[in-house]
Protein backbone atom coordinates (compact mmCIF):
# COMPACT_ATOMS: atom_id res chain seq x y z
CA UNK A 1 0.00 0.00 0.00
CA UNK A 2 2.87 2.39 0.78
CA UNK A 3 4.40 1.66 -2.63
CA UNK A 4 1.05 2.34 -4.31
CA UNK A 5 0.65 5.67 -2.49
CA UNK A 6 4.12 6.78 -3.59
CA UNK A 7 3.48 5.77 -7.19
CA UNK A 8 0.05 7.48 -7.31
CA UNK A 9 1.61 10.71 -6.06
CA UNK A 10 4.26 10.52 -8.79
CA UNK A 11 1.76 9.55 -11.53
CA UNK A 12 -0.58 12.46 -10.81
CA UNK A 13 2.27 14.87 -10.13
CA UNK A 14 0.58 16.63 -7.22
CA UNK A 15 1.52 16.13 -3.56
CA UNK A 16 -2.00 17.18 -2.52
CA UNK A 17 -3.59 14.49 -4.72
CA UNK A 18 -3.26 11.91 -1.95
CA UNK A 19 -3.61 12.34 1.83
CA UNK A 20 -2.66 10.18 4.80
CA UNK A 21 -3.83 12.66 7.44
CA UNK A 22 -5.50 10.72 10.32
CA UNK A 23 -8.57 12.99 10.37
CA UNK A 24 -8.96 12.57 6.62
CA UNK A 25 -8.76 8.80 6.98
CA UNK A 26 -11.39 8.74 9.72
CA UNK A 27 -13.77 10.90 7.68
CA UNK A 28 -13.45 8.41 4.81
CA UNK A 29 -13.86 5.22 6.83
CA UNK A 30 -16.38 6.07 9.54
CA UNK A 31 -19.83 7.66 9.28
CA UNK A 32 -22.21 8.81 12.00
CA UNK A 33 -25.00 8.22 9.46
CA UNK A 34 -24.24 4.55 9.05
CA UNK A 35 -25.88 1.66 10.88
CA UNK A 36 -22.66 -0.33 10.33
CA UNK A 37 -19.15 0.89 11.08
CA UNK A 38 -15.94 -1.09 11.47
CA UNK A 39 -12.61 -0.42 13.17
CA UNK A 40 -10.53 -0.39 9.96
CA UNK A 41 -9.79 2.76 7.98
CA UNK A 42 -8.31 3.41 4.52
CA UNK A 43 -4.54 3.96 4.47
CA UNK A 44 -4.87 6.98 2.15
CA UNK A 45 -7.38 9.22 0.39
CA UNK A 46 -6.84 10.11 -3.28
CA UNK A 47 -8.39 13.24 -4.84
CA UNK A 48 -8.47 12.84 -8.64
CA UNK A 49 -9.57 15.68 -10.92
CA UNK A 50 -10.36 13.74 -14.10
CA UNK A 51 -11.29 10.35 -15.52
CA UNK A 52 -7.68 9.89 -16.67
CA UNK A 53 -6.37 10.44 -13.14
CA UNK A 54 -8.90 7.90 -11.80
CA UNK A 55 -7.64 5.46 -14.43
CA UNK A 56 -4.02 6.00 -13.31
CA UNK A 57 -5.01 5.35 -9.68
CA UNK A 58 -6.86 2.15 -10.65
CA UNK A 59 -3.93 0.84 -12.70
CA UNK A 60 -1.53 1.34 -9.81
CA UNK A 61 -3.93 -0.20 -7.28
CA UNK A 62 -4.43 -3.17 -9.62
CA UNK A 63 -0.65 -3.61 -9.94
CA UNK A 64 -0.21 -3.73 -6.15
CA UNK A 65 -3.59 -5.46 -5.41
CA UNK A 66 -4.64 -2.49 -3.27
CA UNK A 67 -8.38 -2.07 -2.49
CA UNK A 68 -10.16 0.97 -4.01
CA UNK A 69 -13.18 2.49 -2.24
CA UNK A 70 -15.18 5.23 -4.01
CA UNK A 71 -16.36 8.20 -1.92
CA UNK A 72 -18.88 10.83 -2.98
CA UNK A 73 -21.27 12.64 -0.59
CA UNK A 74 -20.49 10.41 2.40
CA UNK A 75 -24.13 10.11 3.50
CA UNK A 76 -24.60 6.37 2.89
CA UNK A 77 -26.31 4.35 5.60
CA UNK A 78 -25.09 0.74 5.33
CA UNK A 79 -21.31 1.08 5.66
CA UNK A 80 -21.04 1.48 1.87
CA UNK A 81 -17.70 3.37 1.96
CA UNK A 82 -16.05 1.69 4.95
CA UNK A 83 -12.61 0.10 4.45
CA UNK A 84 -12.51 -3.41 5.94
CA UNK A 85 -9.33 -4.23 3.99
CA UNK A 86 -7.62 -0.84 4.23
CA UNK A 87 -6.80 0.42 0.75
CA UNK A 88 -7.27 3.78 -0.90
CA UNK A 89 -10.44 5.86 -0.70
CA UNK A 90 -11.02 7.70 -3.99
CA UNK A 91 -12.78 10.95 -3.12
CA UNK A 92 -14.40 12.68 -6.10
CA UNK A 93 -14.63 16.07 -4.33
CA UNK A 94 -12.79 17.85 -7.19
CA UNK A 95 -14.87 16.14 -9.86
CA UNK A 96 -17.94 18.31 -9.33
CA UNK A 97 -18.49 19.92 -12.75
CA UNK A 98 -21.30 20.02 -15.27
CA UNK A 99 -19.46 18.90 -18.40
CA UNK A 100 -22.15 19.30 -21.04
CA UNK A 101 -25.76 20.55 -21.12
CA UNK A 102 -28.04 19.69 -24.02
CA UNK A 103 -31.30 21.58 -23.38
CA UNK A 104 -32.78 20.60 -26.75
CA UNK A 105 -32.27 16.92 -25.92
CA UNK A 106 -33.21 17.38 -22.24
CA UNK A 107 -30.04 15.76 -20.93
CA UNK A 108 -26.90 16.76 -19.04
CA UNK A 109 -23.44 15.26 -18.43
CA UNK A 110 -22.06 15.61 -14.89
CA UNK A 111 -19.19 14.38 -12.73
CA UNK A 112 -19.88 12.25 -9.62
CA UNK A 113 -19.58 14.97 -6.96
CA UNK A 114 -22.28 17.20 -8.43
CA UNK A 115 -25.00 17.64 -5.80
CA UNK A 116 -28.51 16.87 -7.07
CA UNK A 117 -29.82 19.96 -5.26
CA UNK A 118 -27.16 22.23 -6.75
CA UNK A 119 -27.82 20.71 -10.16
CA UNK A 120 -31.48 21.70 -9.93
CA UNK A 121 -30.54 25.16 -8.67
CA UNK A 122 -28.22 25.60 -11.67
CA UNK A 123 -30.93 24.43 -14.09
CA UNK A 124 -33.29 27.00 -12.54
CA UNK A 125 -30.65 29.75 -12.78
CA UNK A 126 -30.26 29.00 -16.48
CA UNK A 127 -34.05 29.28 -16.84
CA UNK A 128 -33.97 25.96 -18.69
CA UNK A 129 -37.49 24.89 -17.71
CA UNK A 130 -35.97 21.49 -16.82
CA UNK A 131 -35.15 19.64 -13.60
CA UNK A 132 -33.64 16.37 -12.34
CA UNK A 133 -36.40 14.47 -10.45
CA UNK A 134 -34.70 12.00 -8.01
CA UNK A 135 -34.50 13.68 -4.58
CA UNK A 136 -32.84 11.67 -1.78
CA UNK A 137 -31.21 13.29 1.28
CA UNK A 138 -30.11 16.91 0.75
CA UNK A 139 -26.38 16.11 0.94
CA UNK A 140 -26.43 13.31 -1.66
CA UNK A 141 -24.19 13.54 -4.75
CA UNK A 142 -24.88 12.04 -8.17
CA UNK A 143 -22.08 9.45 -7.92
CA UNK A 144 -23.42 7.98 -4.69
CA UNK A 145 -26.96 8.11 -6.05
CA UNK A 146 -25.82 5.97 -8.98
CA UNK A 147 -23.98 3.62 -6.61
CA UNK A 148 -27.04 2.77 -4.51
CA UNK A 149 -29.77 3.30 -7.15
CA UNK A 150 -31.40 5.72 -4.74
CA UNK A 151 -34.71 7.46 -5.28
CA UNK A 152 -36.38 9.79 -2.78
CA UNK A 153 -39.81 11.31 -2.41
CA UNK A 154 -40.50 11.77 -6.14
CA UNK A 155 -40.13 8.06 -6.96
CA UNK A 156 -43.86 7.35 -7.06
CA UNK A 157 -44.16 9.69 -10.07
CA UNK A 158 -40.70 9.67 -11.63
CA UNK A 159 -39.11 6.33 -10.69
CA UNK A 160 -35.65 5.66 -9.25
CA UNK A 161 -32.11 6.63 -10.25
CA UNK A 162 -31.80 3.85 -12.84
CA UNK A 163 -34.65 5.44 -14.83
CA UNK A 164 -32.69 8.70 -15.28
CA UNK A 165 -29.27 7.41 -16.34
CA UNK A 166 -28.63 7.50 -20.10
CA UNK A 167 -25.00 6.41 -19.98
CA UNK A 168 -21.98 6.17 -17.71
CA UNK A 169 -18.23 6.52 -18.06
CA UNK A 170 -16.68 3.86 -15.84
CA UNK A 171 -13.09 3.09 -14.84
CA UNK A 172 -12.70 -0.66 -14.35
CA UNK A 173 -10.45 -2.41 -11.83
CA UNK A 174 -7.46 -2.52 -14.20
CA UNK A 175 -7.82 1.15 -15.22
CA UNK A 176 -9.68 0.48 -18.49
CA UNK A 177 -12.16 3.28 -19.32
CA UNK A 178 -15.52 2.19 -20.77
CA UNK A 179 -18.73 3.97 -21.74
CA UNK A 180 -21.93 1.98 -21.20
CA UNK A 181 -24.05 3.49 -24.02
CA UNK A 182 -24.31 6.48 -26.36
CA UNK A 183 -26.63 9.46 -25.89
CA UNK A 184 -30.06 8.49 -27.28
CA UNK A 185 -32.69 7.89 -24.61
CA UNK A 186 -33.35 4.42 -25.94
CA UNK A 187 -31.07 1.74 -27.30
CA UNK A 188 -31.21 -2.03 -27.75
CA UNK A 189 -27.51 -2.34 -28.63
CA UNK A 190 -26.09 -5.14 -26.54
CA UNK A 191 -26.26 -5.78 -22.81
CA UNK A 192 -27.78 -3.11 -20.59
CA UNK A 193 -24.57 -2.14 -18.80
CA UNK A 194 -26.26 0.87 -17.16
CA UNK A 195 -28.29 -1.48 -15.00
CA UNK A 196 -25.14 -3.45 -14.18
CA UNK A 197 -23.31 -0.46 -12.69
CA UNK A 198 -26.27 1.46 -11.23
CA UNK A 199 -26.69 0.00 -7.74
CA UNK A 200 -23.34 -1.80 -7.74
CA UNK A 201 -21.90 0.45 -4.97
CA UNK A 202 -18.51 0.77 -6.65
CA UNK A 203 -17.85 -2.97 -6.51
CA UNK A 204 -17.58 -3.29 -10.32
CA UNK A 205 -16.00 0.02 -11.33
CA UNK A 206 -15.60 3.72 -10.56
CA UNK A 207 -18.22 5.93 -12.23
CA UNK A 208 -16.57 9.18 -13.37
CA UNK A 209 -19.16 10.74 -15.71
CA UNK A 210 -22.93 10.40 -15.80
CA UNK A 211 -25.31 11.46 -18.57
CA UNK A 212 -28.72 12.13 -17.04
CA UNK A 213 -32.18 12.61 -18.47
CA UNK A 214 -34.00 15.75 -17.38
CA UNK A 215 -37.74 16.38 -17.05
CA UNK A 216 -39.86 19.43 -17.84
CA UNK A 217 -40.74 21.53 -14.78
CA UNK A 218 -44.51 21.14 -14.31
CA UNK A 219 -46.75 24.13 -14.86
CA UNK A 220 -48.35 23.93 -11.42
CA UNK A 221 -47.27 22.68 -8.00
CA UNK A 222 -49.20 22.18 -4.80
CA UNK A 223 -48.20 20.66 -1.45
CA UNK A 224 -50.62 19.42 1.21
CA UNK A 225 -50.63 17.50 4.49
CA UNK A 226 -53.44 15.54 6.14
CA UNK A 227 -53.50 13.68 9.48
CA UNK A 228 -55.14 10.34 10.34
CA UNK A 229 -56.08 8.61 13.60
CA UNK A 230 -53.81 5.61 12.85
CA UNK A 231 -51.02 4.44 10.56
CA UNK A 232 -53.37 1.84 9.05
CA UNK A 233 -55.91 4.54 8.14
CA UNK A 234 -53.16 6.60 6.49
CA UNK A 235 -51.76 3.60 4.62
CA UNK A 236 -55.24 2.55 3.48
CA UNK A 237 -55.85 6.05 2.12
CA UNK A 238 -52.54 5.92 0.25
CA UNK A 239 -53.39 2.53 -1.24
CA UNK A 240 -56.75 3.97 -2.34
CA UNK A 241 -54.97 6.82 -4.13
CA UNK A 242 -52.68 4.37 -5.94
CA UNK A 243 -55.51 2.04 -6.96
CA UNK A 244 -57.48 5.01 -8.29
CA UNK A 245 -54.59 5.74 -10.66
CA UNK A 246 -54.21 9.33 -9.47
CA UNK A 247 -50.91 10.88 -10.62
CA UNK A 248 -49.49 12.38 -7.42
CA UNK A 249 -45.93 13.73 -7.70
CA UNK A 250 -45.06 12.41 -4.23
CA UNK A 251 -46.85 10.71 -1.35
CA UNK A 252 -45.05 10.26 1.96
CA UNK A 253 -46.02 8.95 5.38
CA UNK A 254 -44.69 9.85 8.84
CA UNK A 255 -45.92 8.33 12.08
CA UNK A 256 -46.86 10.24 15.23
CA UNK A 257 -43.40 9.67 16.75
CA UNK A 258 -41.63 11.23 13.76
CA UNK A 259 -43.98 14.23 13.83
CA UNK A 260 -43.15 14.68 17.54
CA UNK A 261 -39.43 14.39 16.75
CA UNK A 262 -39.68 17.15 14.14
CA UNK A 263 -41.44 19.41 16.67
CA UNK A 264 -38.86 18.69 19.39
CA UNK A 265 -35.92 19.34 17.08
CA UNK A 266 -37.19 22.81 16.13
CA UNK A 267 -35.82 22.37 12.59
CA UNK A 268 -39.10 23.54 11.03
CA UNK A 269 -39.67 26.31 13.59
CA UNK A 270 -41.91 28.29 13.99
CA UNK A 271 -44.17 25.64 12.49
CA UNK A 272 -45.61 23.08 14.95
CA UNK A 273 -47.17 19.90 13.61
CA UNK A 274 -50.05 17.74 14.83
CA UNK A 275 -48.44 14.68 16.38
CA UNK A 276 -50.50 12.13 14.47
CA UNK A 277 -49.82 9.81 11.54
CA UNK A 278 -49.54 12.17 8.58
CA UNK A 279 -49.59 11.89 4.81
CA UNK A 280 -47.63 14.44 2.78
CA UNK A 281 -48.71 14.99 -0.84
CA UNK A 282 -47.04 16.80 -3.68
CA UNK A 283 -49.18 17.52 -6.76
CA UNK A 284 -47.83 18.68 -10.10
CA UNK A 285 -49.00 19.07 -13.69
CA UNK A 286 -51.31 21.48 -15.46
CA UNK A 287 -53.54 23.71 -13.34
CA UNK A 288 -56.59 21.68 -14.33
CA UNK A 289 -55.01 18.30 -13.58
CA UNK A 290 -53.66 19.45 -10.20
CA UNK A 291 -57.09 20.76 -9.21
CA UNK A 292 -58.77 17.49 -10.27
CA UNK A 293 -56.17 15.30 -8.50
CA UNK A 294 -56.50 17.28 -5.26
CA UNK A 295 -60.27 16.84 -5.33
CA UNK A 296 -60.02 13.05 -5.83
CA UNK A 297 -57.31 12.59 -3.18
CA UNK A 298 -59.27 14.68 -0.66
CA UNK A 299 -62.34 12.46 -1.16
CA UNK A 300 -60.31 9.26 -0.69
CA UNK A 301 -58.64 10.64 2.47
CA UNK A 302 -62.04 11.47 4.00
CA UNK A 303 -63.24 7.92 3.30
CA UNK A 304 -60.34 6.72 5.49
CA UNK A 305 -60.92 9.11 8.44
CA UNK A 306 -58.48 11.76 7.19
CA UNK A 307 -58.68 15.27 8.64
CA UNK A 308 -58.80 18.48 6.65
CA UNK A 309 -56.18 19.02 3.98
CA UNK A 310 -53.76 21.84 4.73
CA UNK A 311 -52.42 23.43 1.55
CA UNK A 312 -49.44 25.68 0.99
CA UNK A 313 -50.41 29.17 -0.17
CA UNK A 314 -47.15 29.96 -1.98
CA UNK A 315 -43.71 28.57 -2.84
CA UNK A 316 -42.28 29.53 0.56
CA UNK A 317 -45.05 27.71 2.39
CA UNK A 318 -44.68 24.71 0.05
CA UNK A 319 -41.08 24.44 1.17
CA UNK A 320 -42.12 24.72 4.82
CA UNK A 321 -44.84 22.08 4.55
CA UNK A 322 -42.47 19.67 2.79
CA UNK A 323 -39.61 20.45 5.17
CA UNK A 324 -40.97 18.19 7.91
CA UNK A 325 -40.52 15.20 5.61
CA UNK A 326 -37.11 16.24 4.27
CA UNK A 327 -35.75 17.09 7.73
CA UNK A 328 -36.83 13.80 9.31
CA UNK A 329 -33.43 12.10 9.78
CA UNK A 330 -31.76 15.37 10.79
CA UNK A 331 -34.52 15.86 13.36
CA UNK A 332 -33.72 12.49 14.91
CA UNK A 333 -29.97 13.15 14.91
CA UNK A 334 -30.54 16.54 16.55
CA UNK A 335 -32.13 14.85 19.58
CA UNK A 336 -29.14 12.62 20.37
CA UNK A 337 -27.54 12.92 23.79
CA UNK A 338 -24.07 11.78 24.89
CA UNK A 339 -23.65 8.17 23.76
CA UNK A 340 -26.72 8.38 21.56
CA UNK A 341 -26.85 6.76 18.11
CA UNK A 342 -29.51 6.60 15.41
CA UNK A 343 -29.91 3.45 13.32
CA UNK A 344 -31.68 4.30 10.07
CA UNK A 345 -32.59 1.53 7.65
CA UNK A 346 -35.20 0.68 5.02
CA UNK A 347 -37.16 -2.15 3.44
CA UNK A 348 -39.80 -2.24 0.71
CA UNK A 349 -42.89 -4.42 0.27
CA UNK A 350 -45.80 -4.52 -2.19
CA UNK A 351 -47.66 -1.35 -1.17
CA UNK A 352 -50.79 -3.33 -0.21
CA UNK A 353 -48.72 -4.85 2.65
CA UNK A 354 -47.16 -1.61 3.91
CA UNK A 355 -49.70 -1.03 6.71
CA UNK A 356 -49.20 -4.61 7.95
CA UNK A 357 -45.42 -4.40 8.22
CA UNK A 358 -45.47 -0.92 9.76
CA UNK A 359 -47.99 -1.94 12.45
CA UNK A 360 -46.09 -5.07 13.48
CA UNK A 361 -42.71 -3.29 13.41
CA UNK A 362 -44.01 -0.41 15.54
CA UNK A 363 -45.49 -2.87 18.06
CA UNK A 364 -42.17 -4.74 18.38
CA UNK A 365 -40.19 -1.54 18.88
CA UNK A 366 -42.61 -0.37 21.57
CA UNK A 367 -42.42 -3.71 23.37
CA UNK A 368 -38.61 -3.55 23.33
CA UNK A 369 -38.74 -0.05 24.82
CA UNK A 370 -37.04 1.55 21.81
CA UNK A 371 -37.59 5.16 20.77
CA UNK A 372 -38.19 4.78 17.06
CA UNK A 373 -39.98 6.57 14.27
CA UNK A 374 -41.31 5.47 10.91
CA UNK A 375 -41.50 7.32 7.63
CA UNK A 376 -41.86 6.11 4.12
CA UNK A 377 -42.34 6.52 0.41
CA UNK A 378 -45.76 5.02 0.78
CA UNK A 379 -46.63 5.15 -2.92
CA UNK A 380 -44.03 2.48 -3.72
CA UNK A 381 -44.09 0.47 -0.50
CA UNK A 382 -40.70 1.69 0.76
CA UNK A 383 -40.41 2.69 4.43
CA UNK A 384 -37.64 3.68 6.82
CA UNK A 385 -37.14 3.06 10.52
CA UNK A 386 -35.04 5.46 12.55
CA UNK A 387 -34.23 3.96 15.95
CA UNK A 388 -32.50 5.90 18.70
CA UNK A 389 -30.40 3.99 21.22
CA UNK A 390 -27.61 4.50 23.75
CA UNK A 391 -24.44 2.64 22.79
CA UNK A 392 -23.17 2.88 26.39
CA UNK A 393 -26.11 0.81 27.72
CA UNK A 394 -25.33 -2.90 27.65
CA UNK A 395 -27.57 -4.86 25.32
CA UNK A 396 -29.23 -1.81 23.75
CA UNK A 397 -27.59 -2.10 20.34
CA UNK A 398 -28.33 -5.84 20.29
CA UNK A 399 -32.04 -5.06 20.76
CA UNK A 400 -31.93 -2.68 17.80
CA UNK A 401 -30.14 -5.26 15.62
CA UNK A 402 -32.75 -7.87 16.50
CA UNK A 403 -35.55 -5.45 15.68
CA UNK A 404 -34.03 -4.58 12.28
CA UNK A 405 -33.42 -8.24 11.39
CA UNK A 406 -37.03 -9.06 12.25
CA UNK A 407 -38.25 -6.20 10.08
CA UNK A 408 -36.17 -7.46 7.14
CA UNK A 409 -37.47 -11.01 7.60
CA UNK A 410 -41.06 -9.73 7.65
CA UNK A 411 -40.46 -7.79 4.45
CA UNK A 412 -39.06 -10.88 2.72
CA UNK A 413 -41.99 -12.99 3.98
CA UNK A 414 -44.27 -10.42 2.30
CA UNK A 415 -42.40 -10.83 -1.01
CA UNK A 416 -40.55 -7.58 -0.39
CA UNK A 417 -36.89 -6.57 -0.41
CA UNK A 418 -34.32 -5.92 2.32
CA UNK A 419 -33.60 -2.44 0.92
CA UNK A 420 -35.55 -0.09 -1.30
CA UNK A 421 -32.88 2.57 -1.79
CA UNK A 422 -30.08 2.45 0.81
CA UNK A 423 -28.14 -0.40 -0.77
CA UNK A 424 -26.50 -3.47 0.78
CA UNK A 425 -23.04 -2.22 1.81
CA UNK A 426 -21.71 -4.22 4.73
CA UNK A 427 -24.86 -4.05 6.82
CA UNK A 428 -27.25 -6.15 4.72
CA UNK A 429 -25.17 -8.88 3.08
CA UNK A 430 -26.85 -11.59 5.13
CA UNK A 431 -30.26 -10.16 4.21
CA UNK A 432 -29.32 -10.17 0.51
CA UNK A 433 -28.50 -13.88 0.73
CA UNK A 434 -31.88 -14.53 2.38
CA UNK A 435 -33.59 -12.51 -0.35
CA UNK A 436 -32.06 -13.88 -3.56
CA UNK A 437 -30.64 -17.26 -2.52
CA UNK A 438 -27.29 -18.91 -3.31
CA UNK A 439 -27.79 -19.36 -7.06
CA UNK A 440 -28.62 -15.72 -7.78
CA UNK A 441 -25.82 -14.59 -5.47
CA UNK A 442 -23.53 -16.93 -7.41
CA UNK A 443 -24.38 -15.10 -10.64
CA UNK A 444 -23.47 -11.80 -8.94
CA UNK A 445 -20.16 -13.31 -7.78
CA UNK A 446 -19.40 -14.46 -11.34
CA UNK A 447 -19.97 -10.94 -12.70
CA UNK A 448 -17.80 -9.49 -9.93
CA UNK A 449 -14.99 -11.96 -10.62
CA UNK A 450 -15.10 -11.28 -14.37
CA UNK A 451 -14.80 -7.49 -14.00
CA UNK A 452 -12.64 -7.46 -10.87
CA UNK A 453 -10.64 -10.73 -10.70
CA UNK A 454 -8.52 -9.54 -7.76
CA UNK A 455 -11.57 -8.26 -5.81
CA UNK A 456 -10.03 -4.83 -5.18
CA UNK A 457 -13.12 -2.73 -6.02
CA UNK A 458 -14.83 -1.78 -2.74
CA UNK A 459 -14.20 -5.29 -1.34
CA UNK A 460 -16.51 -6.68 1.33
CA UNK A 461 -19.58 -4.78 0.09
CA UNK A 462 -22.68 -6.56 -1.29
CA UNK A 463 -20.76 -9.89 -1.52
CA UNK A 464 -18.15 -11.35 0.84
CA UNK A 465 -14.60 -11.60 -0.49
CA UNK A 466 -13.85 -15.27 -1.31
CA UNK A 467 -11.81 -16.95 1.38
Amino acid sequence: MEAAIKEIRQAIGDDDAISTDPEDLKAHGYSEWSSTNIDGLPVAVAYPKSTMEVSKIAKICCKYRVPIIPFSGGSSLEGNFSAPYGGISVDFAYMDKILQFNPGDMDIVVQPSVSWMELNEELARRESGLFFPPDPGPTAKIGGMVGTNCSGTNAVRYGTMKDWVINLTVVLADGTIVKTKRRPRKSSAGYNLNSLFVGSEGTLGLVTEITLKLAVVPQEFSVAVVTFPSIRDAASAAAGVMRAGIQVAAMEIMDEVQMKVVNLSGLTSPRKWKEKPTLFFKFSGTKASVKENISMVSAIAKMHKGGDFEFAKDAKEQKLLWSARKESLWSMLALRKEGGEVWSTDVAVPFSRLADIIEVSKKEMDELGLFASILGHIGDGNFHESIMYDRTVEGEREKVERCVKNMVKRALDMEGTCTGEHGIGIGKKEALFMEVGPDTLGVMESIKSALDPHWIMNPGKIIDVPS
